[in-house]
């Protein structure tokens, strides 16, 4: 089969469309004809090596944790799945980005409704269950108030809308040209984030501070600045690493990595399909054009979710 393959850690621009043997399903797992696989900027990272001493990987590693497609092969215990089932899923050894791949049995992988088609169903799995795993640890309740630093990628596309359902009043960094899709999004305020300090621009909106900053772009001690938007005894999460203890009583809860409760992906695949959910598709590329989505990722700010269709049939 073809599949998107990085040989070792390198460049992005050295990874290339190669022939890969054509999986089967293990004990617990289904293999999935690809319809369309999305990427993530974990993707990125694990093609370069930027994450290697927290995620290493083994090689040649075929490219993509997201997918959408039809189970063609049931292993061994994957009860619950047959041949023909439309399905979406997230594969964290990789191997999305081709015309096969293999995808466990368990909350990472769920069946596709009708009304979702494969590309949006492809744009859910990692982003939709990080944003609802993040929002559970970190309590948020209706009527509080929520600052999303990121609201316009993937991860902060979900969690605007989630915590919106939830009854939270939410304040997402935006661009201007940016603000009104934030806003369709539910969120009630923006903040610019080009246009000055956004934990200034924060306070004034919010002169106590908001109960919960959820930051999805700085890490380490850039967390402990951007803190200073939560209120006293309030809370700070984020899916990246920072400081144990923060200023303020400010409580820091980090998930490292998301662990989906059972039901949860359905979830969303069941409010994307009824449009409870909105998918944003930022950009689409057919299978020929990988390198080039995966380029144009790293290179360019794009709203929402990029999608590579591998199979348009």
């Amino acid at each position: 089969m073809k599949a998107l393959v990085s040989t070792e850690y390198q460049p992005l621009d050295r990874i290339s469309l190669a022939e890969r043997p054509k999986p089967a399903a293990g004990p617990g797992q289904v293999l999935v004809k690809v319809s369309a696989a999305a990427l993530n900027p974990l993707d990125l990272a694990l093609i370069t090596g930027a994450m290697k001493d927290f995620y290493p990987v083994d090689h040649p590693l075929v490219v993509g944790m997201d997918v959408a497609g039809t189970v063609t092969e049931v292993g061994p215990d994957a009860a619950g799945y047959a041949p023909g089932d439309q399905v979406l899923a997230f594969v964290p050894s990789g191997g999305t980005v081709a015309e096969y791949t293999v995808a466990t049995v368990g909350p990472r992988l769920a069946r596709r409704p009708a009304g979702l088609d494969a590309e949006h169903g492809a744009a859910i799995p990692e982003s939709g269950m990080t944003a609802v795993c993040l929002l559970r640890a970190v309590g948020l309740g209706a009527d509080e108030s929520l600052l999303v630093i990121g609201a316009t990628g993937g991860i902060g596309l979900y969690a605007v809308q989630l915590a919106t359902a939830l009854g939270a009043r939410v304040i997402a960094t935006a661009a201007a040209d940016d603000a009104g899709y934030v806003r369709e999004l539910g969120a009630t305020d923006t903040v610019d984030h080009r246009a000055g300090d956004v934990v200034e621009q924060t306070l004034r909106l919010v002169p106590g501070g908001v109960d919960v900053v959820l930051d999805l772009i700085n890490r380490g001690e850039g967390l402990a600045d951007t803190a200073r938007a939560a209120r006293p005894g309030g809370r700070l999460v984020s899916p990246l690493f920072g400081p144990a203890e923060l200023e303020r009583e400010v409580t820091p809860v980090y998930i490292g990595s998301f662990d989906p409760a059972p039901g949860d992906l359905e979830d969303l695949a069941h409010r994307a399909a009824d449009g409870r959910l909105r998918v944003e598709l930022g950009a689409r590329y057919p299978f020929d054009r990988a390198v080039d989505a995966v380029a144009d990722f790293a290179g360019k700010h794009t709203r929402g979710k990029i999608v590579i269709t591998v199979d348009g049939s």
